[in-house]
């Protein structure tokens, strides 16, 4: 309800502006915008990186198992209790933790080259023991563990922007130095072994970066599926599969989607705030078929 032009002085730091209008612009609004941008950003590349390693164009950081997991470690806390911290910092921490845990069974599994079978067994387990906490806690606690699963960008802070922008930052460049050797593995890996690669170390490489990317991003906002698996399509339909222009590509399509959606949900019902989460899924789920059915 701000007007534009009040918005853009406080963005530019004018001194003439309300103090109550720059305490909602700078402290409410643009952290969870900026927010939208980095994990949008974050889940983005993480799809199209877990996609260029299994081959698997349904592939994505939640059908790994890893917002199962986040969710899981965010339920206990929220559930049983955090050790004595407070829970802005406990639900973060133990969503980290948890996805972490998860993704080292994964790394194992992916030396065995059994990551297929062990990437549908932790989702349906993780989901299993997350239902049963919900079934045994009481009626208020199953509610804040219902709607943390929904994904949430309203708590954001500038510190928790700070730490998922760094993080992911840190991420993509290493990710990047290897944008020639993902580009090989597409060829096929019996090419990409050709190239003098090393398919396993590189795999297990940019599955640890793409884990603590997007492990990051899920313990401050929550489970928000579609990003992932969607923006690796769009940059790939508009860039092609070269990661030189794949990885920003599929960046900038996730921080767009994630935008778009944190938008929406503010203005679908004036006055109230849909969970992003649910916004993602309703425009993620008629886009996806979309692009099944025109790209086959």
């Amino acid at each position: 309800t701000l007007p534009v032009g009040e918005v853009v002085n406080v963005l530019l730091g004018k001194p003439e502006v309300d103090e109550m209008n720059r305490l909602i612009v700078m402290d409410l609004r643009l952290p969870i915008a900026v927010m939208a941008l980095v994990v949008g950003a974050a889940l983005g590349v993480g799809g199209a990186e877990i996609q260029t390693l299994l081959n698997n164009p349904m592939a994505s950081p939640y059908t790994l198992g890893l917002a199962a997991a986040a969710g899981l470690g965010a339920s206990a806390v929220i559930a049983f209790g955090g050790f004595g911290l407070p829970e802005t910092v406990a639900v973060p921490i133990g969503a980290f933790v948890m996805t972490m845990l998860a993704s080292g069974i994964l790394f194992l599994f992916a030396s065995a080259r059994r990551f297929n079978s062990a990437m549908l067994a932790l989702l349906f387990l993780f989901q299993s023991i997350l239902s049963l906490i919900q079934f045994i806690a009481a009626p208020e606690i199953s509610q804040q563990i219902l709607f943390w699963l929904f994904g949430s960008l309203n708590k954001a802070t500038w510190e928790t922007v700070i730490v998922t922008a760094a993080v992911t930052a840190v991420c993509v460049f290493l990710l990047s130095r290897d944008v020639w050797k993902l580009t090989a593995l597409r060829l096929g890996e019996e090419r990409a072994v050709g190239l003098g690669i090393n398919l396993q170390f590189l795999r297990l490489k940019t599955l640890v970066l793409v884990a603590v990317m997007t492990a990051t991003a899920i313990s401050f906002v929550g489970v928000i599926g579609f990003i992932g698996l969607v923006a690796p399509h769009v940059a790939r339909i508009l860039l092609g599969e070269d990661q030189r222009f794949f990885l920003p590509g599929a960046m900038l399509a996730g921080a767009a989607f994630l935008s778009v959606a944190s938008v929406l949900s503010k203005v679908i019902i004036p006055g109230a705030l849909f969970p992003v989460g649910i916004v993602t899924s309703f425009v993620g789920v008629p886009f996806f078929f979309w692009i099944v059915l025109t790209k086959r």
